[in-house]
């Protein structure tokens, strides 16, 4: 005689679901008990390694934790975002990322060591921010025009660095809306470009404006446009690219906070209220205001939602760029 009936498995089930449900509680509850580590994509002094210094410190302040920031810079991200897939998902490992690692990367490489939906349990949404596109003061070019006429007049002679995706699909873009031959030359991050932008290894460039604005304001590097629609208020009297001819180019991108996979949701939860409470903190006003971007949260469900939409978006843009996948 079966006496295991199925009121007796409907008790069972109940009884596990709020098991894991008060076990759930429980973790948000001691969530954070140790140290947290954001994994970073890009080198230290990249927007996205600012941005979550800023966010780290606020998070240190309200939880009394300590807030470990780990860059992994190279691959456009991949290192990093492939070292969080695989983390235990538990809270305490956080990829602070772009949409290099989570719109861009699966219209640039053919074989990714991730899956961004798959592999990450959403956050929240971070920021948006606008790029500049900048040559060296000592470069003939006060503006994007004369650059245009010197590439047309000179195909292939001209070269562009970019050390992430943003930077990277908008120089492509760039090149293709303006009917232009410029050379690609890759870095591991924004700031390396740079670098080499001032040593005169390259032309120019077009970076986060976190990067490139400090060295316009030093006196190093001179701006010629601002990547999105709207001008930015660090640089009012640049005019933005579509102003300086290029009719229609409009290219920013956006920050963002994935965990792995697999990551409670009530762990997620408190993660979300930690970060965009860390989004109005003192510390990220002071990076939103001088890197020129804005805050932008979400819900983590919105995220999805709002990655989608980006990784088509990212893939016309690329498609249209003519840009071969690796």
């Amino acid at each position: 005689m079966n006496v295991f009936t199925s009121h007796h498995r409907r008790r069972i089930t109940t009884g596990l679901l709020l098991a894991t449900a008060l076990q759930g509680a429980a973790w948000a509850q001691a969530y954070p008990a140790k140290p947290i580590t954001f994994v970073v994509p890009f080198a230290a002094g990249s927007a996205t390694d600012q941005l979550a210094r800023a966010l780290g410190q606020s998070i240190s302040t309200d939880t009394k934790q300590a807030v470990v920031v780990d860059n992994k810079a190279g691959a456009s991200g991949m290192l990093a975002a492939q070292s969080v897939a695989k983390s235990a998902p538990d809270g305490y490992t956080v990829l602070i990322t772009t949409n290099t690692t989570h719109a861009a990367n699966e219209h640039l490489y053919k074989k990714l060591p991730y899956d961004a939906v798959k592999d990450f349990a959403p956050v929240t949404a971070l920021g948006k921010g606008s790029q500049v596109l900048v040559v060296s003061m000592s470069s003939p070019y006060k503006t994007v025009g004369e650059l245009i006429a010197k590439a047309k007049a000179e195909p292939g002679k001209l070269a562009f660095g970019s050390g992430s995706s943003s930077s990277r699909v908008a120089g492509e873009l760039f090149k293709q809306m303006a009917g232009v031959d410029i050379l690609h030359v890759p870095y591991k991050s924004n700031p390396l470009a740079i670098t080499d932008l001032l040593g005169g290894q390259i032309d120019l460039m077009i970076t986060d404006t976190s990067t490139g604005v400090p060295q316009v304001k030093g006196g190093k590097l001179r701006a010629l446009g601002v990547s999105t629609a709207q001008r930015t208020a660090l640089l009012p009297d640049v005019p933005t690219i579509d102003e300086a001819g290029v009719k229609g180019y409009d290219m920013g991108y956006w920050f963002a906070a994935y965990a792995p996979a697999g990551t409670p949701a009530p762990v997620v939860k408190r993660l979300r209220e930690l970060l965009v409470a860390g989004t109005a903190s003192a510390s990220a006003k002071i990076f939103f205001d001088n890197s020129g971007s804005v805050p932008f949260t979400t819900t983590p469900e919105g995220l999805a939602k709002f990655q989608a939409g980006e990784t088509e978006k990212w893939g016309r843009v690329i498609k249209a760029a003519g840009i071969e996948a690796e």
